[in-house]
């Protein structure tokens, strides 16, 4: 994955181009607009959580943090280090001065924390609208196994429905199906959807899990979206499933059902 390659990128009006940094992580370019979702791009994880498990990256990040100083948001579903690094985020602080940061409200202080200026976050609340540029984001709340809230009530994990050139593209976050998710989800054109589902031993290990390749295929189908993409499967052997579990479920639940497992560094332009 280069820079440059994403930058000079030329999109039609009714185009998306969604760019996979491996885990949760995109990049979405939008008419000359760029946001990133959940970048997770060190090895932070792998020096600072290794005390039940070997945290231990498959495969390198596909660019350097440094190198994203033309994004003008970066969204963060919740403060897992995986999604929220203090590594990847400082870095793009650092070299764009422009950049927001829109992060569950009560994890504010948390990123902060990080040395990122509070001026730059933006705080997310379950369904108030946040827009950026050509980008309107709505955030939900995200049971990542349970819902996990603040004192006041406020979500501190989230998924994110993005509007952009007509197309509505949901990023789950780390999240299980709950009651009353599926009458949130109108009209979706693009799931991202995390398959790595859940059991005793990692739940044991402090791993929390989210949802199984059956779930996200029914969910899916449910919802009718018209593209499925499956994530956080690929990067760490302590927590990852089989892709072609995935692709067998498809057949089994939905064999209609359009889907694209990425490579990490990949690029996939989408249209209505």
């Amino acid at each position: 994955m280069k820079k440059q390659n994403i930058l000079n990128e030329k999109l039609t009006d009714s185009q998306i181009s969604l760019h996979y940094l491996g885990q949760e992580g995109f990049i979405i370019h939008s008419g000359e607009k760029f946001i990133a979702v959940d970048p997770y791009l060190s090895d932070y994880v792998d020096q600072n959580c290794c005390q039940y498990v070997e945290w231990k990256r498959l495969y390198p990040a596909p660019i350097d943090a440094s190198d994203l100083d033309f994004l003008d948001a970066v969204l963060c579903t919740h403060t897992h280090y995986d999604h929220c690094d203090p590594w990847t985020l400082t870095k793009i602080a650092s070299v764009n001065p422009s950049t927001k940061f829109i992060i569950p409200a009560p994890e504010v202080d948390t990123v902060a924390s990080y040395g990122i200026d509070k001026e730059r976050i933006i705080p997310a609340y379950a369904d108030n609208d946040i827009v950026i540029d050509c980008f309107r984001i709505t955030p939900i709340p995200s049971a990542h196994e349970v819902f996990h809230t603040d004192s006041e009530g406020n979500y501190r994990e989230l998924g994110y429905i993005i509007n952009c050139a007509s197309t509505r593209i949901f990023h789950a976050g780390d999240m299980c199906m709950y009651d009353g998710l599926v009458e949130r989800l109108k009209d979706i054109d693009v799931s991202i959807l995390p398959i790595n589902g859940r059991d005793y031993f990692r739940n044991a290990n402090d791993i929390i899990g989210n949802f199984d390749s059956v779930e996200a295929v029914t969910l899916a189908k449910i919802i009718k979206s018209d593209l499925l993409i499956p994530v956080h499967h690929d990067l760490y052997d302590v927590n990852k499933v089989s892709s072609a579990f995935f692709v067998d479920s498809v057949m089994t639940v939905n064999r209609t059902q359009k889907y694209h497992i990425f490579v990490p560094g990949e690029r996939y332009i989408y249209m209505k």
